[in-house]
This record gives C-alpha cells, sequence and structure tokens, in this order.
C-alpha cells in the first residue's frame, strides 16, 4: 500500500497535478503519524490492514465536510471534497453493496453460531478482521443488530 501511495505521488508531481499531490501528501502525512504513535508504544510500523482503517476514516470525515459544506451552501468546497474522496478511494478494496453486506452479515453469523445481541460484538470482530475496508462497520452493525434479533 505504502508503494502504491508513493508511486502514485510522484505520477501525481510530474503532471503537476495540485488537488491529487496535497490529497497524496495527507494520506503519507497520516500513515506517518499512526507510524510515530506505533513506535511510541513499541509497535512495528502500521500494516496495509491498519492503512485501510486510516485511508477509510479519511473518507468519512470528508464525506462529512462534504456534506457539512452543502447544507451552508458552499457548493465549490462541497466539491473539493468530492475530489479527494475519489482519489482516497482509488486505494480502498471494493465497497460491498448493502445486499452483499447483508448476505456477508448472515453468513459470518451463521458461521460463528451467534445467537443473540450478546454475541453482536464477536460478529463484529469476525466481520472487521475478514472484511477491512470493504463495508460501512456503522450500517454493517445495524444489520448485524437486525439479523440477531
Amino acid at each position: 500500500m505504502r508503494e502504491a501511495i508513493q508511486a502514485a505521488l510522484k505520477d501525481a508531481m510530474k503532471s503537476q497535478q495540485k488537488r491529487r499531490v496535497a490529497t497524496l501528501r495527507l494520506i503519507s502525512a497520516a500513515i506517518k503519524d499512526r507510524d510515530i504513535a506505533a513506535r511510541s508504544q513499541g509497535k512495528d510500523a502500521v500494516g496495509d490492514d491498519e492503512i485501510l482503517q486510516i485511508l477509510a476514516k479519511m473518507v468519512k470525515q470528508r464525506e462529512e465536510s462534504a456534506r457539512i459544506y452543502e447544507e451552508a451552501g458552499r457548493l465549490e468546497l462541497s466539491e473539493e471534497e468530492r475530489e479527494e474522496i475519489e482519489i482516497i478511494s482509488e486505494f480502498l478494496p471494493r465497497q460491498l453493496s448493502e445486499e452483499e453486506t447483508r448476505a456477508v452479515c448472515a453468513g459470518v453469523i451463521a458461521e460463528i453460531g451467534a445467537s443473540g445481541l450478546r454475541d453482536m460484538g464477536k460478529t463484529m470482530s469476525a466481520l472487521k478482521e475478514r472484511y477491512p475496508g470493504q463495508m460501512d462497520f456503522s450500517k454493517a452493525s445495524g444489520i448485524v443488530k437486525e439479523q440477531l434479533q
């Protein structure tokens, strides 16, 4: 993941795509911040799974910002946020549709033998381990809760 991001940054710099360069630098900075935090706790540099989490969080932040800008009538700022979302999303795996998420949740529930809401944590943990960056876990949480009731 790191190599792909750095290669994309070099390409963007060569082709002078300012928005892309700025966004890719933000991604690199977020990863380096997480590396520093991990080192201070005696851990190794973050792996691809954590990088996916960082990217997913960045997308979520920008979606929220874009929504706020739209509500305030600042469409040009909203458009900038949406452009950044597109750039960040290039490095994320394909997102599962709602139907696919429902099917995956049902499969994990059946596989681990979850029978009630007390098994929700175990189910969500299994989903996060198997599908990092591929679904919105807040929506998945609602689906799991619905299926366990």
